[in-house]
């Protein structure tokens, strides 16, 4: 089953549950999984659905930081179990080990040798992380090796 189809099907049982803050929060991620889908002019595959889980997911994070910097600690805990909810639907994160040991294996493939191509490692390494990793953590640590 693809995501966008898990997640339809969960918003029902949600609702036949009666469980408001999960539907209110599958209804969002509807929401955005449909403007994609219209923007796209075609049906999601499941890598253009994570996609767009993530960036959710990145955007929630964002906010609890930004509540929780505000003192506004309902707020950050609202945004929290919404996290909570997408990190459901999301791979888990690659532990530092493995993300390093990909790193490597890439580097040697691409032949990279500098922090100048950066680009060529990261646009090799970044579709076989297949969001495992945030772009910003992995680039850091490619940056890492390459210096």
């Amino acid at each position: 089953m693809n995501i966008v189809s898990q997640i339809n099907s969960d918003a029902k049982e949600a609702l036949k549950a009666g469980r408001p803050e999960l539907l209110s929060t599958l209804r969002m991620v509807k929401s955005a999984l449909k403007n994609k889908q219209i923007e796209l002019g075609h049906e999601l595959n499941n890598v253009e659905a994570l996609a767009v889980l993530q960036k959710e997911a990145k955007q929630r994070r964002e906010a609890q930081a930004e509540y929780q910097k505000g003192n506004r600690p309902e707020l950050a805990e609202k945004e929290g179990s919404e996290l909570a909810i997408l990190n459901a639907y999301l791979p888990t994160e690659l532990s530092d080990e493995e993300l390093t040991r990909l790193i490597s294996e890439t580097i040697q493939a691409t032949g990279a040798r500098s922090a100048a191509e950066l680009g060529k490692v990261m646009s090799a390494l970044m579709p076989r992380l297949q969001g495992r990793a945030g772009g910003s953590r992995v680039s850091a640590m490619v940056r890492k090796h390459l210096s």
